[in-house]
């Protein structure tokens, strides 16, 4: 079984990243409290479900998201043809009538912001319920100003709702932009981005000293190397996290996909593998949003399922753990 991956605004408080900083730098030392910081517990990060979404709050804020958002990488970089495009509008239909948030782009996925402009601005949804997160990806400083101007134009947007750094890609400065854009209303939080591990001592370093609201990275039921250092420290700095890469891009599915679930799995709320891999992810305490990408209606039906149903806990999620080694 083979799979093609991943997945306006609210008023508040301008910078929640930079409340934290300070908080952090200077009151906790006025206070006195040398101790090391207390980890969120995983009922501090749990979803409200009163609507039967699972979601997770954003730290530093009373604004949460549904667990499970949508990629657009190679998915949405397709041409102008009704063919192309008429999955793809579908996609986006079932996505927001299933309760989906975020949605996450880039300038590098081809046209992929050019498509997703042209059918969100066909499709009627509510406008917000739709949480926009796109990146910056350059090395030129004056022309990542303008890669946020045209984005901006591309989704039909006054303002996003995430300014990533696309793999830390000129970092220092695009964050300076950023911080100046959110000062003007043109973006609400901003962050950082890594893909196939890159840069992880730079990545972690700028999330022990920058005051940034987002991390995304890439985590999986395969890959758990952000268990070990970076998801414990986006907890401790109150940074949320975005996993990128959830099906390995499509090849847990290769791999496990003709595979029985386990007998357990019905019990617990998981009907297909595309529920198994999500829900393994944002069952973690540290993680907000998933972010698998689709071009196939019925793919995005699946994916969405796992915003609803039992959540794994700790034990469950050993059980998955070992279930997988297994095979």
């Amino acid at each position: 079984m083979s799979r093609q991956v991943s997945r306006r605004a609210r008023s508040r408080l301008p910078s929640p990243a930079r409340r934290r900083f300070l908080a952090r730098g200077t009151g906790l030392l006025a206070l006195g409290l040398a101790g090391p910081m207390l980890l969120p517990s995983p009922v501090a990060v749990r979803a409200r479900t009163g609507d039967g979404i699972h979601r997770k709050t954003i730290p530093g804020t009373e604004e949460s998201l549904p667990t499970i958002g949508m990629g657009t990488y190679i998915t949405f970089n397709v041409g102008p043809g009704e063919a192309a495009r008429a999955p793809l509008a579908e996609v986006l239909r079932i996505f927001f009538d299933r309760g989906g948030g975020m949605i996450d782009s880039s300038p590098m996925y081809g046209a992929a912001e050019t498509v997703l402009g042209d059918l969100l601005a066909a499709l009627d949804y509510p406008p917000e319920q739709l949480f926009s997160a796109t990146k910056v990806w350059t090395r030129g400083t004056n022309r990542g100003a303008e890669q946020i101007d045209e984005s901006l134009h591309l989704w039909g947007l006054s303002r996003f709702d995430l300014m990533q750094v696309h793999n830390l890609v000129n970092w220092r400065e695009h964050l300076e932009t950023l911080r100046a854009r959110r000062n003007h209303g043109e973006i609400r939080y901003l962050g950082i981005t890594t893909s196939h591990g890159r840069r992880l001592d730079e990545f972690e370093q700028i999330m022990r000293d920058e005051p940034i609201d987002f991390v995304q990275l890439t985590y999986n039921v395969i890959d758990r190397w952000a268990e070990e250092g970076l998801l414990p420290l986006a907890q401790e700095r109150g940074i949320a996290v975005i996993a990128n890469r959830p099906f390995q891009r499509g090849t847990l599915f290769d791999r496990f996909g003709d595979q029985p679930l386990p007998a357990w799995a019905e019990q617990a709320g998981i009907a297909n593998w595309a529920q198994f891999f999500l829900k393994f992810i944002v069952s973690h305490p540290a993680v907000t949003c998933a972010i698998p990408a689709t071009s196939q209606p019925e793919h995005m039906r699946e994916n969405m399922g796992a915003l609803r149903g039992q959540v794994p806990d700790a034990d469950m999620r050993a059980k998955m753990i070992e279930y997988i080694d297994d095979l």
